[in-house]
């Protein structure tokens, strides 16, 4: 399985944040082909490192490198890409994992 994680440090207004990402980018998001599931969780606390730079972590599945390839290309993701960098640019870091089972 492969995982695109959003990682994303604090926002100036954490309410104005939430609302755009569960409002409009998630749906957005949710369009994505070939998109198996996404997890969002807010960071509680840091036990290393500056707190501010971990606000939340959002995690996309796909069920295979082909898969997550065409999504990448889909006029659905590439909204989303746009609107990611309309609300958090700057404050947003991409990472692709591959997920094994253990």
């Amino acid at each position: 399985m492969i995982v695109l994680n959003a990682v994303y440090t604090k926002p100036e207004d954490e309410i104005e944040f939430k609302d755009h990402y569960h409002n409009v980018h998630m749906p957005l998001v949710a369009k994505t082909p070939g998109l198996l599931k996404t997890d969002i969780e807010y960071v509680s606390s840091v036990y290393i490192g500056n707190k501010d730079d971990y606000f939340m972590i959002a995690r996309m599945y796909f069920e295979n490198k082909d898969t997550f390839a065409k999504a990448m290309k889909s006029d659905e993701n590439q909204a989303a890409g746009k609107d990611l960098m309309r609300f958090a640019k700057g404050r947003v870091s991409l990472y692709v994992t591959e997920h094994i089972d253990s």
